[in-house]
């Protein structure tokens, strides 16, 4: 009988489960798995950092709707890996973590990076175990993926000690495991959806607010079927942005804090009332809002806002139900209405607020020019991932969206880090799409080293960082008495352009706004990984906001 060692069962076992990636960092004792899966066909991709790989693994879940795996080596490597596997949960996207171990004999004696890694790794997702025989890692693969991407999706952890890697089984004896279909789309109760649209139909002022829990059920022809049928203003979520159209004529992108603010029926689409969208509460949110929630976790229903009627279940399904439910109703939102007007007023008001700053050609320039040439510059079919504070809440407002799951940022949890591992993530799945990040100086610091990843795979990445020297804001000149050096302050200009140079890419250093979109066409037009690095004024910032971010 032929036997298959426990690297094998597990590349072979992740391949039947529709796992197609895998990011990593190789060394004791996980690198026949990593040899395993490139013979089994899954496209293994070696990364600098294990945080990037773990960012990486769980951008490909969101992009594919199958778990990426990410691969790290004991101890350290696993801990380096919890951030991705927090942000995943936290962000409900699918990943599974592997993490290396020392040979269960040696389990409580001090063996090399040992660790207790399935009891750190459980508070930061869905399911985490060892696998403590080689014949069982179907079963625990297939788990892993069930847990990752039904009911809500999130990270899971796998616990390989050196010894199942390298033990044999015959393959007749190891677990036979089903392959894990996608996930059921559950229903709401057809009287829950009438009571839906009966409040949706008694409201002043509604809106929609899409978020990704509507792009990740693949819910967009359902959405854009329902807004257009209503006739509602829509708000996207940042990463339900492009489920539908940023620039549709019922976004209300433009006049978000108004639109919040003012609406007394709110239609909540796979969006949560969290930090993101205040919470739900005053001062942002009328105080007499009502709410119709979609979800799919039963547990999120009425999370810091009651809901009057809660919908639980697939976004897809539902809305698909929403919008049969509509086809006997003879009522849609008109457009003569004060709401729409309102909307329609505040986002010119607002478009008349920053256009002295899109027009402002000083040098160096600032966020809202440098933006005016990357936003014309951008194909519309370009994966766009947003990272860095300014950089990104800003560029969320100046870089549309017009296809869903086309953009990432730093989601729930707000990490950065996050952005070059979403580029590999990116690369890989649409190696026929232009794949574009904008980084903040500070924010490409975390992931900079990947750099060299995208270039080894030769990975035809353009990046674009605005560089204003610090952490929010820098300063011109670093003081002497390095003491006096403040917190927040980088070096204003840093040449990360070179360092894409030194590694095989090509760079371009723009001072002038003149010549940014010369440099942004020319590395567009290079066959390979580019960075255009843009200096911004050290005090460049947001325009003013009526309120503070944190505001609940």
């Amino acid at each position: 009988m032929a036997k298959v060692n426990g690297a094998t069962l597990m590349a072979r076992s992740l391949k039947q489960q529709g796992v197609e990636y895998m990011f990593g960092i190789v060394g004791f004792p996980v690198q026949p798995i990593a040899a395993a899966a490139q013979k089994e066909g899954i496209l293994y991709i070696g990364c600098r950092n294990e945080q990037s790989a773990s960012y990486a693994a769980q951008a490909v879940g969101y992009l594919t709707g199958r778990p990426g795996a990410c691969l790290v080596v004991s101890g350290p490597g696993v801990v380096h890996g919890l951030a991705g596997l927090a942000n995943a949960q936290q962000n409900c996207w699918p990943m599974i973590l592997i993490g290396g171990a020392s040979a269960t004999h040696q389990n409580g004696m001090g063996a090399f990076q040992e660790e207790r890694q399935v009891q750190i790794a459980s508070p930061f997702c869905k399911f985490a175990h060892a696998v403590e025989h080689v014949h069982r890692i179907p079963f625990y693969v297939e788990m892993a993926v069930r847990h990752a991407i039904y009911g809500r999706p999130g990270a899971c952890y796998l616990d390989m000690p050196d010894d199942i890697i390298l033990g044999e089984v015959e393959e007749e004896k190891a677990h036979q495991a089903a392959t894990v279909g996608d996930p059921p789309r559950m229903q709401a109760v057809d009287a829950d959806i009438d009571r839906a649209l009966n409040v949706l139909e008694s409201a002043e002022r509604p809106l929609v607010i899409v978020g990704k829990g509507m792009a990740w059920s693949r819910a967009e022809d359902e959405v854009r079927a329902f807004i257009e049928r209503t006739q509602v203003p829509f708000l996207a979520s940042p990463m339900g942005k492009g489920v539908i159209d940023d620039t549709h004529p019922l976004s209300v992108g433009a006049a978000r804090s108004h639109a919040l603010q003012e609406a007394d029926v709110i239609v909540l689409l796979g969006a949560r009332l969290n930090w993101i969208m205040h919470f739900g509460l005053p001062p942002r949110f009328n105080r007499n809002v009502r709410i119709v929630q979609v979800d799919i976790a039963p547990e999120a229903i009425s999370q810091n806002v009651p809901a009057e009627v809660g919908l639980v279940g697939d976004g897809k399904a539902i809305v698909a139900q929403m919008n049969k439910a509509l086809a006997n109703r003879q009522w849609f939102y008109p457009k003569d209405t004060p709401w729409h007007a309102a909307i329609a007023q505040k986002s010119a008001a607002n478009a008349k607020q920053i256009q002295p700053m899109l027009d402002d050609d000083a040098a160096p320039m600032n966020y809202y020019r440098a933006f005016k040439d990357i936003s014309a510059w951008l194909p519309q079919d370009a994966v766009i991932i947003g990272e860095g504070a300014n950089t990104m809440d800003i560029g969320r407002t100046q870089m549309p969206n017009r296809n869903a799951r086309l953009r990432l940022d730093a989601g729930s949890y707000g990490t950065m880090g996050i952005g070059m591992g979403f580029v590999l993530a990116a690369a890989v799945v649409h190696p026929d799409r232009p794949i574009v990040s904008v980084s903040g100086d500070s924010a490409i610091g975390f992931s900079g080293m990947e750099i060299e990843t995208v270039c080894r795979y030769n990975l035809p990445v353009k990046i674009v960082v605005l560089n204003n020297g610090g952490i929010g804001g820098g300063v011109d000149t670093l003081p002497e008495d390095k003491s006096k050096i403040p917190p927040r302050a980088l070096i204003w200009g840093a040449r990360y352009d070179r360092m894409m140079e030194a590694f095989g890419g090509r760079g371009w250093y723009v001072e002038d706004p003149a010549q940014l979109r010369a440099a942004l066409d020319e590395a567009m037009a290079f066959h390979g990984p580019a960075l255009v690095n843009v200096k911004l004024h050290p005090e460049a910032g947001r325009k003013p906001q009526k309120f503070g971010w944190h505001t609940s």
